[in-house]
């Protein structure tokens, strides 16, 4: 799988997929309780790190965090911004963010790291890392499980992408190996998983 693919996929099924994925407001309690804690901790600027077509970012935003959205789906990114035009979005990936060192006071990826594998992760949480203030929050949101699998259709679409789930203690460890601290951990029964981790203050 290439981000090429990852890219051309979502572009294919952005407008269905804003369409059809709830925002908060249409959430489970408890995840939506995260993301209300998550919004409640961050001081400072807010990346939504996968932001597909905006909710979460305009959710954040709704809540008075300078929050800006990030998507690898030029696609998403438009369909964000025609639903949000008050909110700012761009084109890039979580792997190689174009954000100075340090600036963030906190990081979302809700539900946008499964399609990266395992031995991909440990890139994208060091470039977490890198954009976190000292003191600053990630909260992830995701899938978790033991498998790849391999959809190849998604939003009455055809897609062509893996989806990677991963068990909680690894994703976990894989976290702290970059350098982030799990504070909570949310576990629901319908393998649903929050993580919410936090740059160390002082190295």
């Amino acid at each position: 799988m290439t981000l090429e693919a990852v890219r051309a996929s979502y572009d294919t099924v952005a407008a269905d997929y804003a369409r059809l994925v709830p925002a908060p407001a249409a959430m489970d309690p408890v995840s939506r309780g995260m993301l209300a804690a998550f919004a409640e901790l961050v001081a400072g600027p807010v990346l939504d790190a996968g932001c597909g077509p905006g909710k979460v970012t305009a959710y954040l935003a709704e809540r008075g965090l300078d929050a800006v959205g990030v998507d690898l789906s030029p696609e998403m990114v438009a369909v964000a911004r025609a639903a949000y035009p008050g909110v700012r979005f761009r084109q890039g990936s979580m792997a190689a963010l174009e954000l100075p060192d340090g600036g963030l006071g906190g990081v979302l990826a809700w539900y946008s790291t499964h399609h990266t594998p395992a031995e991909g992760l440990p890139a994208v949480y060091r470039e977490f890392h890198r954009v976190l203030a000292p003191g600053g929050y990630l909260l992830l949101g995701g899938h978790v499980g033991d498998e790849v699998r391999y959809p190849t259709q998604g939003y009455g679409h055809s897609v062509s992408y893996e989806w990677h789930l991963i068990p909680a203690d690894r994703q976990v460890d894989l976290l702290e190996q970059a350098g982030l601290t799990v504070t909570a951990r949310l576990l629901q029964e319908s393998r649903h998983l929050c993580l919410l981790a936090r740059k160390p203050e002082h190295p």
